[in-house]
């Protein structure tokens, strides 16, 4: 049987995958029209699978060349002779290239690559590639996968650079028919991550580059198609449009996250002591399981993550302010912290506005942010102190977490400034919520409703499903709203019980706990 794949390319023959060919199409079509362009994306987006299937799908028209510069070392970039080497060298070892190749070609390349005769420069190699692109019978593609390892290198921006120029002159030059370059970051970029002075700084090597928007992440369609697949196999009597969308939900398609999930319900949930079959495992509880596990885990694609807001103060400060500071912050491509959030994978689009990628990624920033403080926070260590009386018989009991949420935030922080409060409150009751649910349950903010007045705060606890807004107190209007929105929250999410906390910074407020109905509903309202 396949297996759901989360490390290094999928194959179709051993791995579940999505159905590729929609998108394989759109990218032929690029290449049809001749153009150069970038497929940069953040890690394990499915950049090298993409590649390895594309190479497939273009083989019965175009001649494909295929390199990886993972293969080349340090050693490779160090000068022009020796890249021309390297490059050379991967050249030759393509055998599906070599019987498009001529004698004399195949042996200018190993000319090339000995370096017996002198030692040869960029246009040599050029000469020998643009030789080979007018004798071929087909059009050659050059697809170079992981350019991030080479972007340290001065050689190969003049390596950009030589293709550039075939690329301009190429009524005159035979060249490549399309040249791909796939990595984290926008080679068009590249030339300021190496050359500081102001003459370089943003004279991209690579500004003939296409621009390339075709959707990488994985729709509902297409992780049911998956789905489809191993049901074939497995026939667990899943809802497969249900189960790929609430898959869709918690990752927004970012890939691994979907394999990953699908991975672990199938691999390690399914036949655990709560799930002892598929059937069981391929549930909503059963992917709340899997989310739970992927949040608690050490994953390279999470370190990775941490480690650039370990390195980029205002990349951190700009997440944060998402998080937990309400910052309704426009989406603008050309402001540097938000364009490398994009980069890495924590940002999206929506709409104009800067968003957190995902449920998945937006509960493991935060959980990261509150754990900076959450040993030393004193209403974290409240909520830890008084954990074991919130669950009964495995249940949590939000509203006696809201009653002594009040009672502590109100003993340790009733006598601070109005303005440490706002900015803090709804942070707070995330380090106090933290120690209760942690192992058992997790959290995520709804990004529809985040803005520095309204947070919904949707708990997941052993299956069950809590509903929680938190907002600014601006009087009993806006709070009458708040009232009817969270109903209609409540009434998409098939939910009787829902629950309001409200940070009220007025002189004469009245705090405590209070339960009413509304429109068939019953609203669990705190006020701090």
């Amino acid at each position: 049987m396949r297996k759901f794949n989360i490390t290094a390319a999928c194959n179709p023959d051993i791995h579940y995958m999505v159905d590729l060919r929609a998108r394989l199409s759109d990218i032929k079509g690029m290449i049809d029209d001749g153009q150069y362009f970038v497929i940069n994306r953040a890690r394990q987006y499915g950049k090298t699978t993409t590649l390895n299937a594309l190479e497939r799908f273009l083989s019965s028209d175009y001649i494909v060349v295929y390199l990886d510069f993972q293969f080349l070392s340090h050693e490779d970039f160090q000068d022009a002779s020796s890249f021309v080497a390297a490059f050379a060298r991967e050249l030759r070892q393509l055998r599906s290239c070599r019987s498009y190749m001529s004698s004399e070609i195949q042996d200018r390349l190993k000319m090339l690559r000995s370096r017996q005769e002198k030692e040869y420069v960029l246009a040599d190699l050029f000469e020998c590639l643009s030789d080979w692109c007018d004798e071929a019978e087909r059009g050659i593609v050059l697809m170079v996968d992981e350019v991030d390892s080479a972007s340290n290198n001065q050689v190969f921006l003049d390596f950009l650079a030589q293709l550039r120029g075939y690329y301009i002159h190429r009524d005159k030059r035979p060249t490549f028919q399309s040249v791909i370059l796939a990595g984290v970051h926008d080679i068009r970029n590249l030339r300021q991550k190496i050359r500081s002075d102001t003459e370089h700084k943003h004279n991209s090597p690579w500004n003939i580059a296409s621009r390339f928007d075709i959707e990488m992440s994985f729709s509902s369609k297409d992780i049911a198609g998956m789905l489809r697949d191993y049901e074939e196999d497995y026939h667990t009597g899943m809802h497969i449009a249900e189960m790929a969308q609430l898959i869709y939900d918690y990752t927004s398609g970012y890939p691994v996250l979907v394999s990953n999930m699908c991975k672990l319900i199938d691999e390690k949930i399914a036949g655990s002591e709560c799930y002892p079959t598929r059937s069981d495992a391929w549930t909503k509880d059963g992917i709340l399981e899997a989310e739970k596990r992927i949040l608690t885990d050490r994953i390279p694609l999470f370190e990775s993550m941490i480690n650039k807001l370990e390195d980029d103060e205002k990349l951190c400060k700009l997440l944060f302010s998402l998080l937990f500071e309400g910052q309704n912050i426009p989406y603008n491509p050309y402001d540097a912290s938000i364009h490398l959030a994009v980069v890495y994978g924590f940002l999206k689009n929506q709409e104009g506005t800067a968003a957190i990628a995902n449920r998945i990624f937006e509960t493991m920033l935060c959980d990261w942010f509150l754990s900076q403080e959450i040993t030393e926070s004193d209403i974290s260590k409240a909520g830890a102190l008084e954990k074991n009386q919130f669950i009964q018989s495995g249940r949590l009991d939000m509203e006696l977490i809201l009653k002594k949420f009040v009672e502590h935030f109100n003993d340790l922080y009733g006598d601070r400034a109005e303005r440490f409060l706002e900015e803090d409150g709804r942070r707070f009751f995330l380090l106090y919520l933290r120690p209760i649910i942690n192992g058992a349950g997790n959290y995520y903010i709804e990004a529809q409703t985040r803005d520095q007045r309204r947070t919904d705060v949707i708990v997941d606890y052993h299956g069950e499903q809590f509903i929680l807004e938190m907002k600014l107190w601006h009087g009993e209007e806006y709070n009458t709203r708040g009232e009817r929105q969270l109903c209609e929250y409540l009434d998409y999410y098939h939910i009787q019980k829902g629950y309001m906390l409200s940070f009220n910074f007025n002189k004469n407020k009245q705090t405590g706990v209070k339960t009413i109905r509304l429109e068939g509903k019953v609203i669990v309202e705190a006020v701090v």
